[in-house]
């Protein structure tokens, strides 16, 4: 119960309610007892009065028959009456306490997902999208059950007992003795079957889970299976899968077949006791008739309870487990926060102050004591192999990392200092691996923008060379553009991408090798457009390509963490090094792009 103490806040803000439902509990549970009382009554005065009708040979026409039967009549009506009347309280009861669960389960959701939104993109790069989407869903449904079933009819079973027993201990303690006896060892043995139902559902989830991701990487990587003709091998793969989810599944069909049997001899034994004892105390005057018929209904209403007793105690068991998963994220903390939480107005200069960083996750050492510097309203070109740590210079910028040495400033104030959600809208952001949204590509550009007008998006879409392609589409800007933008090629994308960033007209532009999927002369056209934007803003390409570099103030050259060149393109032209053969292999053979 460690792990679930997290939930007592939210116990306590629905408290009111919650009382609401064990007050509903208490009151179905007595008009339990009380149609049990009126069985009994009727039964014996049946009894009682057909001894008397045959003793002093009473005709069923006389008045003392209809009398009698008057009397049944409106003891059926009250049994019936009290049904009803449980049967509301018992739609209030889960009305009540399921409905708090419903509540509870969507602030908890919540509350998790606000806090991944929080959390770094250290975070992300050590967890998968499956874990996190588990704990969201399946571990916070496990918990919910917790809050809803388990809570209801555990609550039920303990005012049930207290009543039910308590009532039955004042009519017959022997009988109530034997009738009880066999009820432990249901619980007892529900728990056990239950425990092998989860271990074998939790197989089967398991099982569903590797064939689903099968299925998604199957469907998504279709284009390579079919090229490759591994659409046979594909079909035995998942085969394989099926046949062991098969096989799990008729697993655990055979224990859940084997859970009523076993519920059904254990009631039935139960019910035996009871008539069998009670049949001795009415005849040593101990009882009567009607305290068996009572008995069976109190045994048979206390039977359920008991069952749910294994129940609770599994379903008590998972949510400990699922809240443990979730409190395990809960408590991972930002270490990406604002030391001062500045705000004030950004021009865009940039200077790297001896900076290194070290992932901790991996230990690979991405930058290694970089320093340079780039004035507001000036483009920097960053250039260097694959791995070189370019890419790391962007992501410090937008201060999705910190460095683990060495100081960046922007405009002459600690990065550290600014409020990060301020820094980040200053700043449009272009990453390497470019994410659209399931959504229209109008809506991906406007994704950009605090409000922006159907003319300001047309314009930026011109300014990427991607108007004459939307427009050629059959609904334009209202294209869907599928699941991570698969509609589009990654060209398209990219300029899709690039024009959400500029949008905001941001302060500070961060390409990071956005223009790698587009030919080197669409590239050239979309530079020359955006040579205008660039100047309005401080502006940083990260590209492979010399040619993305050609429109930059200044290039730094980047080799295992370290800068090993910078200059502006016409001096690192003049000089041997990095720069001039990248520049004399890419331009080989090739047209001047500007």
């Amino acid at each position: 119960m460690k792990e679930l103490s997290h939930l007592n806040k939210y116990l306590y803000k629905y408290r009111y309610r919650l009382l609401m439902g064990v007050v509903f509990v208490a009151l179905s549970n007595i008009f339990v007892i009380l149609p049990a009382n009126l069985v009994r009554s009727s039964l014996d005065l049946i009894l009682e009065t057909l001894k008397e009708f045959k003793a002093d040979s009473i005709s069923l026409e006389s008045k003392e028959a209809n009398t009698f039967f008057s009397d049944i009549l409106k003891y059926g009506l009250l049994i019936i009456g009290m049904a009803l009347v449980q049967g509301v309280f018992l739609f209030f009861m889960r009305q009540t306490i399921i409905v708090v669960s419903r509540k509870i389960e969507f602030d908890l959701k919540n509350e998790i997902y606000q806090h991944y939104q929080t959390l770094p993109i250290s975070f992300y790069r050590k967890n998968n999208t499956g874990d996190l989407m588990a704990r969201i869903s399946e571990d916070v449904t496990k918990v919910r059950m917790y809050l809803g079933p388990a809570l209801m009819y555990g609550i039920n079973l303990i005012i049930t007992f207290g009543l039910i027993i308590g009532y039955m201990l004042t009519v017959n303690v022997r009988l109530t003795f034997y009738s009880l006896l066999p009820l432990p060892i249901l619980s007892l043995s529900i728990y056990y079957v239950n425990n092998i139902i989860n271990k074998r559902s939790e197989d089967i989830q398991k099982g569903l889970s590797s064939m689903s991701t099968f299925v998604q990487e199957a469907f998504s990587g279709i284009r390579v299976i079919k090229a490759f003709v591994r659409e046979s091998d594909s079909i035995s793969k998942f085969n394989d899968s099926s046949d062991d989810y098969k096989k799990k599944s008729l697993k655990l069909t055979m224990v859940e077949a084997l859970f009523m049997p076993l519920i059904m001899v254990i009631i039935g034994l139960s019910l035996i006791l009871t008539i069998y004892i009670g049949g001795l105390e009415v005849i040593e005057g101990d009882a009567t008739t009607g305290n068996i018929a009572e008995f069976i209904i109190y045994v048979n209403r206390l039977t359920w309870p008991v069952t749910a007793l294994g129940w609770i105690t599994s379903i008590i068991q998972r949510a400990s487990a699922s809240q443990k998963r979730i409190n395990e994220f809960l408590n991972e903390k930002n270490d990406i926060i604002s030391i001062k939480n500045t705000t004030s107005p950004i021009s865009g200069k940039i200077q790297f102050e001896n900076i290194s960083l070290t992932y901790p996750e991996s230990g690979i050492t991405a930058l290694d004591g970089v320093s340079f510097e780039i004035e507001s309203g000036k483009t920097l070109a960053i250039l260097g192999s694959t791995g070189s740590g370019k890419s790391t210079v962007a992501s410090l910028i937008c201060r999705l990392f910190d460095p683990s040495s060495g100081t960046i400033r922007i405009d002459g104030t600690n990065l550290k200092d600014y409020d990060i959600s301020f820094l980040r809208k200053q700043i449009g952001y272009v990453p390497q691996d470019v994410f659209l949204f399931s959504d229209t590509i109008k809506s991906n550009i406007a994704f950009g923008g605090e409000s922006s007008s159907d003319e300001e998006i047309t314009n930026i879409a011109k300014d990427v060379d991607l108007y004459d392609t939307i427009i050629e589409f059959p609904k334009k800007f209202d294209t869907k553009v599928g699941e991570r933008g698969i509609t589009l090629s990654g060209g398209q994308k990219q300029r899709v991408s690039i024009a959400r960033a500029l949008l905001n007209n941001p302060k500070i532009l961060v390409l990071d090798d956005s223009l790698s999927a587009i030919d080197t002369q669409t590239e050239g056209r979309i530079l020359r457009n955006l040579k205008k934007e660039l100047n309005k803003s401080t502006s940083i390409i990260i590209s492979h390509r010399v040619s993305s570099a050609m429109l930059a103030d200044k290039i730094i050259i980047l080799d295992n963490g370290k800068v090993i060149q910078s200059g502006t393109p016409q001096s690192l032209l003049k000089e041997e090094g990095y720069y001039k053969n990248l520049y004399l292999k890419q331009t080989e053979n090739e047209e001047s792009i500007l």
